[in-house]
């Protein structure tokens, strides 16, 4: 009996294994069938490449002249990149290292308005606004209340604009800090604008310190005030998902976690294609399998992805719909693998994805 119990064990466990083989099997199987079915794109422009730089975040900017700008940060070098929309090529670039108007210390996140372009400086932990194009200082704030800031977005408001900060504070030995002391994870600034000047006001922070809606480690943040939300992509690779909250600063879901973003999820920007309808476009960003995924603006839910030819490993992401020479109906921005830019045309991105522009 007991040579019986023990071939009987055996038995099961060899059904086991082979049951577990064919399920990887089956999965890796899934993974090279979605893999196949997400398009690759080739990019218009890829500007030139300078790994020193650790390019992290562009923004786009049209001018009334007729400028059309890719303004980008360079943390490693302290400056802002500045290239031609139309085809890569670099304008200028602006800044130095250090504290003063105009100087940067690892500028990250970048939001351009109007002729305003704002810097959110980790190292310098505050914000820092220049008046385009002629990068006039404007306003410096926030260092007494940041402390590891990142990511920007800002909303109209009837007094100008409402600015969101991501600020991904560490403990002392650089671990994400305990879950009641994340309720300070975005700050908020009211500006007030005129002709010559720009007032800011501290309007408090939020965070949830408990349940889903904790953000554990913050960069990405964008806004959508015609379904009053604030998108914000939690980092953390135990999570890896989109948090939702309101414009006040309450959680109200959490999306594409469980494997959505199979990597990490990075830039977020918003395609408006009316007052209140559009896509997101996010990142997974990884070296080897860098994917866009694209999400419904009303419904959050995955409306298909799309890989660069050329562009990997990306964290921020712009896009324009302003049409310019070589993108008549827009421009897709992202960043590639911290050393340069690229750009793709928006109407190539639709038709491969049958997206309504």
């Amino acid at each position: 009996m007991r040579y019986f119990n023990l071939a009987f064990l055996l038995l099961a466990v060899l059904l086991i294994l082979v049951a577990c083989g064919r399920q990887d099997a089956q999965e890796a199987q899934t993974d090279a069938e979605n893999t196949a079915r997400v398009p690759v794109i080739t990019e218009t422009w890829q500007s030139a490449r300078h790994q020193a730089d650790n390019v992290d975040s562009p923004a786009a900017w049209h001018g009334d002249d007729g400028q059309h700008w890719v303004i980008a940060t360079c943390k490693s070098t302290d400056q802002l990149l500045v290239l031609d929309a139309t085809n890569g090529s670099t304008l200028q670039r602006v800044g130095s290292p250090g504290e003063g108007p105009g100087q940067f210390r690892r500028p990250n996140g970048v939001a351009v308005v109007d002729d305003l372009c704002i810097v959110v400086e980790r190292d310098n932990h505050r914000v820092q606004i220049l008046r385009l194009p002629q990068w006039e200082h404007v306003a410096t704030f926030g260092a007494d209340v940041l402390i590891k800031p990142y990511g920007v977005a800002l909303r109209r408001t009837t007094e100008g604009y409402l600015l969101y900060v991501t600020d991904n504070y560490e403990t002392a030995d650089e671990q994400v800090p305990p879950d009641s002391l994340l309720g300070e994870r975005v700050k908020m600034f009211a500006l007030r604008t005129d002709a010559n000047a720009v007032q800011a006001e501290y309007r408090g922070a939020f965070g949830a310190t408990h349940g889903d809606g904790i953000l554990h480690v913050v960069e990405s943040i964008a806004v959508d005030t015609a379904h009053a939300r604030l998108l914000i992509a939690d980092e953390d690779a135990r999570y890896n998902d989109i948090k939702i909250y309101d414009l006040d600063g309450r959680h109200q879901a959490s999306i594409m976690g469980n494997g959505g973003y199979r990597y990490q999820p990075e830039g977020i920007v918003l395609c408006a294609t009316s007052a209140d309808e559009g896509y997101w476009f996010t990142t997974d960003q990884d070296e080897a399998d860098n994917t866009f995924i694209i999400l419904d603006r009303r419904t959050l839910d995955p409306v298909g992805s799309f890989k660069a030819a050329a562009t990997t490993n990306t964290d921020g992401i712009a896009l324009t719909r302003t049409a310019m020479p070589g993108f008549p109906s827009g421009a897709f921005i992202a960043v590639h693998n911290d050393g340069n830019v690229a750009a793709i045309d928006l109407q190539r991105i639709a038709d491969s994805l049958r997206l309504t522009l």
